[in-house]
């Protein structure tokens, strides 16, 4: 794809954003970096693409520069029905995803992971594993580094493990990975797409270019999924018979393929608490076995593995109470099933952005173990309406109030989890600053109990 002297505009100046711009000025390309927020709210990396070139319209959208541009590459915090993208469209000028851009420059072998929840530790985990067997292997994506920023230096031996979202998925056109993992599907981001079916078609696309040379890891619930040509190996908790499948069995996670069972790792050496962070851990070890990873390589890093960041990630203790941040729970069903993940009573904190679902799905772990709701956000009200009958629910202003009223309500031994089932755009810029913002509040509160 020849992108020198091309004027392609980059849609959105987030991380990905960013990331696309320097890889299309390194490419000779002549770009408009453009984005509805000024100057002053967004990153100074963004404010520096002027010096290496490119062209800033910021503050609103010019849509003549959308239809007079030779490709549109667009963030994934972009809607994909933006007026000024339809007339692009309208006028003939090729739109994309940044994760499309990046695939369309790739030399080496692609595996993808999506899903509701569970992308960020199974592409962690994949990758872990990956990088155990040895070579050049390269993560990114909807985490760490945008897709565009991995490509540069990669031969044809490089891995990529890309985490990729329904943003992502839903502008690309030839992106095909070798081994495609779809881990489960829920109501989410309904604020966004127009329907739960849109919001599902939108995911299906990992599989839409795939061959019967591929694979497609896939949970053995998902059975309205569209999955396309590639081999299924689908995985579960618990054997599926003679089919290709990965599942837990006798104390170890395995894979069966062509009738043949081995062993990938014993349970008994994961550290991550949650069952639904062990199958996605059973997940990647599937992949890694098909993209050529040894059972050896897959054993010592399930067992070193430590879970990514604002994953039911353990912040602190303070007078025997256990702080947990899961600010990437950002769905009721992933709420749900942190809450889960603990065996003893739990003060919550729970509240955002409402991006669809239904809160009512947190009664029953809450009534099992909850202890206290502490709500947040915009949609504390929502949270309160549907919580109040079987827990307490205390609307809090800030987060900081939210910490230090949990601590209060807890009990030595009891877990203060993070859980908001909602985005963070009320209060934040993203999951990452809360998830940040929330471990910050509890060290300051453990030194004012030191």
């Amino acid at each position: 794809m020849e992108l020198a002297g091309k004027q392609v505009v980059v849609v959105g100046l987030a991380r990905s954003g960013i990331a696309a711009a320097e890889f299309l000025l390194r490419r000779g390309a002549r770009v408009v970096a453009t984005d509805r927020r000024p100057a002053a709210e967004l990153a100074k990396e963004a404010v520096m693409l002027q010096q290496g070139g490119a062209r800033l319209e910021l503050g609103a959208h010019s849509p003549r520069t959308f239809t007079t541009a030779d490709l549109v590459v667009v963030s994934p915090g972009v809607p994909w029905d933006l007026p000024e993208l339809a007339a692009a469209r309208a006028a003939g000028v090729p739109v994309m995803a940044e994760l499309e851009l990046g695939f369309r420059h790739m030399r080496g072998t692609v595996a993808a992971v999506t899903g509701t929840k569970g992308k960020s530790t199974t592409t962690a985990a994949l990758g872990a594993m990956l990088a155990e067997a040895g070579g050049d292997v390269r993560v990114g994506g909807n985490i760490g580094q945008a897709v565009t920023g991995l490509v540069d230096g990669a031969t044809d031996a490089t891995t990529f493990v890309l985490e990729v979202s329904s943003f992502q998925l839903e502008g690309t056109d030839t992106f095909h990975p070798k081994v495609a993992v779809f881990l489960n599907l829920s109501a989410d981001h309904l604020d966004r797409h127009a329907s739960f079916e849109e919001y599902a078609a939108a995911k299906a696309r990992i599989f839409a270019n795939q061959t019967k040379d591929d694979w497609a890891v896939v949970n053995a619930d998902l059975t309205r999924v569209q999955l396309g040509r590639a081999r299924v190996v689908r995985f579960a908790p618990s054997s599926l018979g003679e089919s290709d499948s990965a599942f837990f069995k006798a104390g170890h996670a395995c894979l069966r393929l062509n009738g043949r069972e081995e062993m990938l790792f014993p349970i008994s050496s994961v550290r991550l608490p949650g069952s639904h962070l062990l199958l996605a851990l059973l997940a990647a070890a599937a992949a890694a076995r098909l993209l050529g990873a040894s059972t050896d390589a897959i054993q010592r890093a399930a067992a070193s593995f430590k879970g990514v960041e604002h994953v039911l990630e353990h912040v602190a203790d303070i007078d025997g109470v256990a702080f947990f941040n899961d600010s990437k729970a950002t769905n009721v069903d992933a709420a749900r099933k942190s809450l889960e993940a603990f065996d003893r009573p739990v003060v919550a904190i729970v509240g955002g952005r409402y991006k669809g679902g239904d809160f009512g799905l947190l009664r029953e772990p809450l009534a099992a173990r909850g202890r206290a709701v502490m709500a947040i956000g915009e949609s504390q009200g929502r949270v309160a309406e549907a919580l109040a009958p079987v827990v307490p629910v205390v609307t809090c202003a800030t987060l900081r109030e939210a910490v230090e009223r949990a601590f209060a309500a807890a009990a030595r031994g009891d877990v203060v989890l993070l859980a908001p089932g909602c985005s963070s755009f009320d209060m934040f810029q993203d999951y990452a600053e809360r998830g940040r913002a929330f471990k910050r509040e509890v060290r300051a509160l453990g030194e004012r109990k030191a």
